[in-house]
């Protein structure tokens, strides 16, 4: 059981640490960027560097990813045993460093990619690429290990999108089950976000395999994350499900549709049609304001740590995302308007 004053220890380092992030109001400071060198010099003010700009641009992304780690890693390593749920969000960085590796096997590259640091907490053998049996071989993931999903396999029928859902599928059914292992004072504002995230993670996979890869509704249906409970399962992929038989270019079709407010608005003399990106991006802007709405609302509650880890997450792809559009000869007001980010 956590005691009090790990949580009170805990909840003081991530205010100190929120208080310094580039969220909330400090957002607006990253709007004045115009240079990746500007970058580095706001978010590294003690340990900027003298690159030239293309070698800054790959080192300030490394660097933003590792400081959001030791962030978080910094305020889990205020409990003397860590839930579960806690671990699991660390591992979020070891699951997409899995969706990379799988990527690199299925494309025969032999060469190792960058992986994230998140130290004591790595359960996956990296270093042992790129020999999947020696990298997964007693972690939880030896399921990929069979003929017909490994993604070294070429004989395998499966591709990397099917690969990807099944472990997004594995990262949200362990997330739950660590979840439920709490008490329900320390669940509630997790509980909400995380039902939102992934019902509105089945509606940008829905729109985005329709416009972007044509899929059929079938083929999509079998890529949405969903859990045991048939109630939660109905709330999980409800709206998802219901957008397969809307129409992509009527805007009319969508009125009564749960997220239809996260959708690009029409503009007059121009042709409308679903914007993926534009959805995604509403959608991540809706997480990020219930995760901070949350976050001082119990102290004293696993629940404001959960939030704290999602704000430096938005934090990271707000940073990350910056830097790649100033790479690209944008402004941050451009990447800003892209992001539908308000300062």
């Amino acid at each position: 059981m956590l005691g009090i004053g790990e949580r009170a220890y805990a909840y003081a380092k991530a205010c100190g640490i929120i208080g310094k992030s580039f969220v909330g109001k400090r957002i607006a400071r990253l709007a004045e960027v115009s240079r990746i060198s500007d970058l580095d010099r706001l978010v590294f003010p003690h340990e900027s560097r003298d690159l030239p700009a293309r070698e800054l641009l790959v080192d300030i992304e490394a660097r933003i990813i590792q400081r959001a780690v030791n962030h978080i890693i910094t305020i889990i390593d205020s409990f003397e045993k860590p839930p579960e749920l806690l671990l699991r969000f660390v591992r979020t960085y070891e699951y997409e460093d899995l969706k990379t590796v799988c990527g690199a096997l299925a494309q025969g590259e032999t060469k190792s990619p960058i992986f994230t640091d998140i130290g004591r907490f790595r359960t996956i053998d990296f270093e042992a690429y790129p020999d999947l049996d020696a990298m997964l071989r007693g972690t939880e993931f030896e399921f990929l290990l069979q003929d017909d999903l490994r993604p070294d396999n070429k004989d395998a029928k499966i591709g990397d999108l099917a690969i990807q859902s099944e472990l997004d599928r594995h990262y949200y059914r362990s997330l739950w089950e660590a979840l439920f292992a709490l008490k329900k004072n320390d669940r509630t504002a997790v509980e909400k976000i995380l039902c939102d995230e992934v019902c509105l993670r089945n509606a940008v996979l829905a729109l985005r395999l329709r416009i972007y890869y044509g899929m059929s509704a079938e083929e999509i249906r079998e890529k949405f994350i969903s859990l045991e409970s048939k109630n939660l399962k109905a709330f999980l992929v409800g709206p998802a499900e219901a957008s397969l038989a809307l129409t992509l270019d009527n805007r009319t079709d969508w009125k009564d549709w749960k997220w239809e407010r996260f959708l690009n608005p029409e503009k007059p003399g121009e042709p409308w049609r679903v914007d993926p990106r534009h959805f995604q991006n509403a959608a991540s802007k809706y997480l990020y304001r219930r995760a901070r709405f949350f976050f001082r609302r119990k102290p004293s509650s696993l629940d404001s740590i959960f939030c704290f880890i999602k704000l430096k997450l938005f934090e990271e792809d707000l940073l990350t995302s910056v830097a790649e559009g100033l790479g690209m000869g944008l402004s941050s007001r451009d990447v800003f308007t892209l992001l539908e980010v308000e300062t």
